[in-house]
């Protein structure tokens, strides 16, 4: 045994880790069984925690079926080490199944005989790894929270990355301050698993202001995915496997993380308990006697208008976000087009101060405007023409028209056939500009 080895033996706390991750399918609970196996094949102490709320899959997935949970503790129908199941390597599992639930959610006065076993049966170990529930359950936040240190499991599949992205963004709203950890799962190579790592941690710095740390990849691997299906994990084959090599570099990478964090004072159940404790105190519930009232529609509005001017205010990122927030509140208005929707509309587009922009600025932004005018109402040039014309007849003081870009559109240039007989009818020297002008006049002049 190691000098390394022998002072790890001799703390008081271990080591605690919580493999985690958004979605089911990742390879969660493989990847928890294996390094647990692994760390126990290098000598180490290990407790693994099958923290699964509804089936005990550590225990599947070495081909046994528990008759006694960490739930028959809970209920005082045996002792927390009668449970303790005992795998290859000297690993030792406690199936979860309900029972940590139960655990997270009893008084503390309740659950104290179980906390107090737990905590003298973790200072015998140099490792305890929890195989937290898939999802965002509370009970699998409040497993993250217990451990040092959180590894999140991901895969390439897009929809793994967008819930590991959710499950990270509930824990930082939750007061989660430590740095998680990611490891990316069924990797077809290095290069992968980079990028598949990037794209998370951009989104976390973006859009939570947190770094993620790389644990790691393991590669796809269909000796792997094989154990799974024989119910006899790779960290049992010989170490000269590539598929048991994978798992004993993570212990590795592990490691070297964990020298980085200093080791924690208070285990998994001094933590349970002061949850335990206080659960009134982080969500009081309110009482017939005072009910709780609707937020008010009015001020809630202006609340997140005034939220949304700070953030624009405040970003160094500002025309991006304008573009998001104004194509939004427009999508919003959409959704219930009526007469009040119009007025809304055109007293905003009043309200704008048109003066801040340049003349050409100006003309391009009229312009625009007139195109989507005649979508709005295609009859509306005619109309105007029409207008127009009879001012001249009647004696009206004709309204001088400023000259507007050309541009082209089925309204005034008629479907794709005309235009093409037009066009082989030009110079072949002649503009765009030309064109499309010789065409306006055309159409108006009425041939």
């Amino acid at each position: 045994m190691t000098e390394s080895l022998a002072n790890k033996q001799h703390q008081s706390q271990p080591r605690t880790l919580a493999i985690t991750g958004g979605k089911g399918g990742v390879g969660k609970t493989s990847v928890a069984l294996n390094l647990s196996l692994t760390l126990a094949r290098e000598g180490h102490k290990v407790l693994l925690l099958d923290g699964d709320t509804d089936l005990a899959n550590v225990s599947i997935m070495l081909g046994r079926y528990p008759t006694r949970t960490l739930a028959n503790v809970m209920a005082g129908e045996c002792g927390l080490r009668d449970v303790i199941m005992k795998a290859e390597w000297g690993l030792h599992i406690i199936p979860g199944a309900s029972g940590v639930e139960q655990c997270v959610e009893m008084a503390a006065e309740e659950s104290l005989r179980v906390l107090k076993a737990l905590s003298r049966l973790e200072k015998d170990y140099n490792y305890v790894i929890i195989d937290t529930a898939s999802g965002l359950q509370k009970t699998g936040m409040h497993m993250i929270a217990a451990a040092e240190l959180a590894c999140v499991v991901v895969t390439p599949d897009p929809a793994s990355l967008t819930d590991a992205f959710s499950l990270i963004k509930l824990l930082i709203r939750r007061g989660y301050r430590r740095t998680p950890s990611v490891l990316v799962n069924m990797a077809q190579g290095a290069s992968q698993a980079r990028s598949v790592f990037q794209r998370l941690e951009s989104a976390a710095q973006r859009h939570l202001g947190v770094h993620l740390h790389y644990l790691g990849a393991i590669w796809r691997d269909e000796t792997l995915r094989q154990s799974v299906l024989n119910q006899r994990p790779v960290a049992l084959m010989p170490s000269s496997d590539p598929s048991c090599r994978q798992f004993r570099s993570l212990s590795d990478m592990l490691n070297v993380r964990l020298r980085q964090l200093p080791p924690r004072k208070a285990g998994i159940a001094a933590y349970w308990h002061r949850v335990s404790s206080t659960p009134a105190k982080s969500a009081p519930v309110p009482t017939k006697s005072e009910p709780r009232q609707p937020p008010d529609p009015t001020a809630e509005c202006k609340r997140l208008i005034a939220d949304i001017g700070k953030v624009l205010t405040d970003s160094n990122d500002t025309p991006l976000l304008r573009y998001e927030a104004f194509n939004g509140l427009f999508a919003l208005l959409g959704r219930t087009m009526d007469a009040d929707t119009i007025e809304i509309i055109q007293t905003g587009l009043a309200s704008l101060d048109w003066e801040r922009l340049s003349k050409e600025q100006r003309a391009h932004l009229a312009t625009h405007l007139h195109h989507i005018a005649s979508q709005v109402d295609p009859g509306a040039d005619q109309n105007d023409a029409d207008e127009h014309g009879s001012g001249r007849h009647s004696g009206k003081r004709e309204t001088p028209q400023r000259q507007r870009e050309p541009y082209y559109d089925r309204i005034s240039f008629g479907d794709q056939s005309r235009l093409v007989r037009a066009l082989r009818e030009q110079p072949s020297d002649i503009s765009l500009d030309q064109l499309l002008r010789s065409l306006a006049d055309t159409d108006r002049n009425g041939s």
